[in-house]
C-alpha cells in the first residue's frame, strides 16, 4: 500500500492513491456484509422465519395479507376457517376486503397461521 502522511492545520492525514482507497472501502463493505450475514444466519437458526421474495413482493404490491399468508402456509379458505373456528364466508369476506371482522376473528386466524395479527391485517 502506497501512503503519504501529511499534516494540515495540526491534523495528521494519510493520503493514498484513489484505487487503493476504493479497495479499502470495498474490503470494509465486504466485512460488514459478512458480519450482517452471520447475524442473520444466527437469527434464522434461533427460529426467525424468512419469507420467499415472491411472497414479500405480493405483500409490497398490496395483495391481501391474510390471503398471502394463508396460501404461503398451504391452507384453503375452508381449512383455515375450520381450524380457526370461524365461518368460511367470514374468511372470504376478509380476504376480499368486504368486511373488517372482529378482533377475536383476526386473533384466531393469526394463531392458526402462526403470525401476529398485524401481519395479516389490511393496511387500509
Amino acid at each position: 500500500m502506497t501512503m503519504q502522511l501529511i499534516e494540515i492545520d495540526g491534523r495528521k492525514l494519510a493520503v493514498l492513491p484513489l484505487e487503493e482507497y476504493r479497495e479499502l472501502v470495498d474490503a470494509a463493505e465486504d466485512q460488514a456484509d459478512i458480519v450482517a450475514a452471520a447475524a442473520a444466519e444466527k437469527r434464522r437458526q434461533e427460529g426467525e422465519e424468512y419469507l420467499p421474495s415472491d411472497m414479500v413482493n405480493r405483500l409490497i404490491d398490496g395483495e391481501n395479507a391474510l390471503r398471502v399468508w394463508r396460501e404461503y402456509r398451504g391452507y384453503t379458505v375452508s381449512r383455515l376457517a375450520e381450524e380457526a373456528g370461524v365461518n368460511k364466508a367470514s374468511v372470504s369476506l376478509l380476504e376480499n376486503g368486504k368486511s373488517f371482522g372482529r378482533p377475536a376473528t383476526w386473533r384466531a386466524l393469526a394463531d392458526v397461521l402462526k403470525v401476529t395479527v398485524d401481519d395479516i391485517l389490511p393496511l387500509d
